[in-house]
């Protein structure tokens, strides 16, 4: 297994409070802190869908990202994401996985917990690979262990 590659971040991984908290590179897999911040709350009190769904998608990206070692950005074509609990303001993490990786497609999946290790949210995803160095601009490649 070579060095963990840069993860690319944005404006909107930093809105989320992501973080990488374990990765295995050989299997594609990562698990992903974020942020339930207050701002994100819808009137009942709880983290507003579309927040999640960016949290989701937000996982099943890095983990191709680390199985092509950087090589590969995804595009996402289609997402299917399913609420199963409320998910309150707070710490909350995430676990990306590749299930297939072909050469111009990949099929992916990701769940999302609570602090209490509560399933939330999961979703499957395919995305279209994108060599990285003409998809991402070499400014928003960040080292992987940036909080």
């Amino acid at each position: 297994m070579t060095d963990l590659p840069a993860i690319p971040h944005s404006p909107s991984t930093v809105l989320l409070g992501w973080r990488l908290l374990a990765h295995d590179q050989a299997k594609g897999w990562v698990r992903i802190g974020f942020e339930g911040r207050d701002e994100f709350l819808n009137p009942a009190g709880f983290v507003q869908g579309g927040f999640l769904t960016a949290m989701l998608d937000d996982c099943m990206g890095p983990a191709a990202w680390i199985m092509t070692n950087g090589a590969r950005f995804t595009a996402t074509i289609d997402m299917n994401v399913s609420f199963l609990a409320p998910a309150k303001p707070g710490p909350l993490f995430g676990e990306g996985q590749v299930v297939q990786l072909g050469g111009t497609i990949a099929f992916l999946e990701a769940r999302l917990f609570g602090p209490d290790d509560r399933m939330l949210a999961r979703a499957t995803s395919t995305a279209r690979l994108v060599d990285s160095g003409a998809a991402i601009p070499r400014a928003a490649a960040s080292p992987s262990s940036r909080s």
